[in-house]
């Protein structure tokens, strides 16, 4: 299982990405030969993936953003993001 540091940087590779399904009304997240529906905490955490911030950045901007105490963001994130990564769709440079 992949693990994540502070200072990875998640990453949203090539061939993969978020649409709006407009028809069903939900957001999935595009990869080949895949598709994966996301629920509205897994739309906030891709929605925040810009490829430059690290983890800690990104969790720290989540947790502002939905007053949330960070350790517990973090731990929602990173195993939200390891489960991705382990299926590769979701790199962790």
């Amino acid at each position: 299982m992949t693990t994540v540091s502070a200072q990875a940087v998640p990453v949203i590779p090539r061939g993969v990405r978020l649409h709006e399904d407009k028809l069903r009304g939900q957001w999935v997240l595009l990869a080949p030969e895949r598709t994966i529906t996301l629920d509205a905490i897994g739309l906030a955490i891709l929605q925040e993936v810009d490829g430059l911030c690290s983890f800690q950045t990104l969790v720290e901007r989540l947790a502002a953003k939905y007053d949330a105490p960070v350790d517990q963001i973090s731990g929602d994130v990173a195993g939200f993001l390891t489960g991705l990564a382990d299926r590769r769709i979701v790199e962790l440079c």
